[in-house]
């Protein structure tokens, strides 16, 4: 058995929240700079090099890339053979976040409330999802979620019987509702399976997938592809000013579900689509 202090999730929540907002994931900002190359439209390529050298300045200048510095979304994996000491874990999570948008100096935008909307003035609580694994090692990952974007996901629930087909023109149609909304190039996040919570999951973990790198089975492999060309073909472009990049990636996750049903999750990803991780 491993013992970890909570002080250390504490701590490296905090170191996270801050560089998930100033640092754009490397395969990220490598995607963005490749897309904006294959950009046809002169508006287009000049909105690119808005974004790029938005990304430098906030380099530069160790400031947040957006404005919306987001929802605090944690996925943590921790090993059964962990045993945190020295206080409470989730208490832990929420001082890390509480210190890092506060320490950090990023916007603090979380209401306590839905319909009183208080706010709670340190971005806390954050949404966090806790799995189980073997081992005794902790994995943290941080992903900002900026409501701009996450305002234009939807969820379906298909029936068994809908075609490939179906399922890639309705994935399309939520972008193309979406249009300029979520700050495009975009990055879509789509989750197949599970059940109503899980799908919504899948899809928001699919946004932290690395852009580069295309889902394992050929088969969700070629309905990326489809999704991602039909996508671009909307010509919504950079910003929503036109173009022939609207999309940077669309990643898909599986999950297997009931006889009866066939959840289908768009979780929308801006072009700062942010996460940062580490482990314990």
């Amino acid at each position: 058995m491993r013992e970890i202090d909570v002080s250390k999730v504490e701590e490296t929540v905090r170191e996270l929240c801050i560089k998930a907002n100033l640092e754009l994931p490397g395969d990220m900002e490598k995607c963005i700079y490749q897309n904006s190359e294959k950009e046809q439209s002169p508006v287009g390529r000049n909105v690119f090099d808005d974004i790029k050298a938005n990304i430098e300045t906030a380099r530069n200048e160790n400031i947040p890339i957006c404005q919306d510095t987001g929802m605090a979304v944690i996925f943590m994996e921790v090993g059964q053979d962990v045993h945190f000491v020295g206080g409470s874990l989730n208490e832990a999570i929420n001082k890390g976040v509480s210190r890092g948008y506060t320490e950090g100096r990023l916007r603090c935008s979380i209401v306590s409330d839905p319909l009183e909307r208080v706010n709670s003035g340190d971005n806390t609580p954050p949404v966090v999802h806790l799995k189980i694994t073997e081992g005794d090692r902790v994995k943290i990952m941080v992903s900002p979620k900026g409501f701009g974007s996450e305002n234009m996901s939807q969820l379906k629930m298909m029936t068994p019987s809908v075609t490939h087909d179906e399922i890639v023109d309705w994935v399309v149609s939520v972008c193309a509702t979406a249009g300029s909304n979520p700050c495009p190039p975009i990055v879509i996040g789509v989750g197949i399976g599970g059940d109503f919570e899980k799908c919504a999951y899948l899809a928001k973990k699919a946004l932290c997938r690395n852009v580069s790198q295309r889902n394992p089975k050929p088969l969700y492999r070629e309905l990326e592809q489809k999704m991602l060309d039909k996508i671009n073909a909307l010509g919504i472009g950079p910003q929503g000013f036109g173009g022939t990049q609207t999309c940077l990636a669309v990643n898909i996750e599986q999950a297997p579900t009931h006889i009866a049903g066939l959840p289908v999750s768009v979780n929308v990803g801006c072009h700062v689509t942010r996460h940062a991780e580490a482990e314990l």
